[in-house]
């Protein structure tokens, strides 16, 4: 056999080899970007901008999640707007654009679902409990819900249309007390704050809220807190500029991750 006919064989594989990646080629180039191997096109990818309301006592694990989200679904951005949830339903209702809304309780995210802005059921995701927040040390030694009644002691409470606010009155309800506060503060980090700066004795707000505060507050529990445990329900709003990632925002929240990041925080589980 010639050296000829040796190389032959040889020389039809090359040429079949490479009609095999021409092919390769066109079909990967007609796939185009409807094709499942597209850049970005990925069944349940998200991205894009997602806007959430969430309860004011919320920030520190939202913001925590918020950034787990955006980690985990590269090209998203998770913007939040925290305060009292029945300014933040009056947002809504109103008009103003969200993705989300996370409330602290089922009377005011009834405001949305009654004025038909929330899509679907609210789920239930956490609850959350009433704590006495004082100044470090507790220098008044408080030690009850009735020790607030106290003649010159300064008490901040959370206004009565805000979740903690209405959540306070049926402590003391329960208890049968009357107490006047020196302020009604819009949402429970304002509440918070009065104490912070020494500018109150103390106030009633959320333990997530006392926890959060780390050693610029000392806690004190109360039994008749039992009796005012706020469930937090979360929904998606019906016009939602961006309802996929919204999902999948709201799926991170109620997921087991969602549940440790919450738990650590001090809320209860639903």
């Amino acid at each position: 056999m010639t050296r000829t006919a040796r190389r032959r064989p040889f020389r039809i594989a090359v040429a079949g080899a490479a009609a095999l990646l021409v092919l390769s080629a066109c079909s990967s180039s007609e796939s185009g970007p409807s094709g499942s191997s597209a850049s970005g096109s990925s069944p349940g990818q998200v991205s894009g901008e997602v806007t959430v309301f969430a309860a004011a006592s919320l920030q520190d694990s939202f913001t925590a999640l918020g950034k787990r989200f955006e980690e985990e679904h590269p090209g998203t951005k998770v913007t939040f707007s925290f305060g009292g949830s029945d300014s933040l339903a009056a947002s809504i209702t109103g008009g103003a654009p969200a993705d989300v809304f996370a409330a602290a309780s089922p009377k005011t995210m009834k405001i949305v679902t009654d004025a038909g802005d929330a899509s679907g059921t609210p789920a239930t995701f956490v609850r959350n409990e009433l704590e006495i927040a004082t100044l470090p040390g507790n220098p008044d030694r408080i030690s009850s819900l009735k020790d607030l009644t106290a003649k010159g002691l300064k008490v901040v409470l959370c206004a009565r249309e805000v979740p903690c606010g209405a959540a306070a009155r049926k402590a003391l309800d329960a208890g049968g007390l009357q107490l006047t506060p020196v302020s009604y503060e819009q949402d429970v980090k304002a509440a918070l704050t009065k104490v912070e700066l020494k500018e109150a004795d103390a106030a009633v707000v959320y333990r997530t809220d006392v926890r959060a505060a780390g050693d610029k507050v000392e806690g004190v529990e109360f039994p008749e807190s039992a009796d005012a445990v706020n469930a937090y329900p979360i929904a998606l709003l019906k016009d939602a500029p961006n309802a996929e990632a919204a999902k999948a925002f709201i799926a991170l929240v109620r997921s087991a991750e969602g549940e440790r990041v919450l738990g650590r925080a001090g809320f209860l589980t639903p």
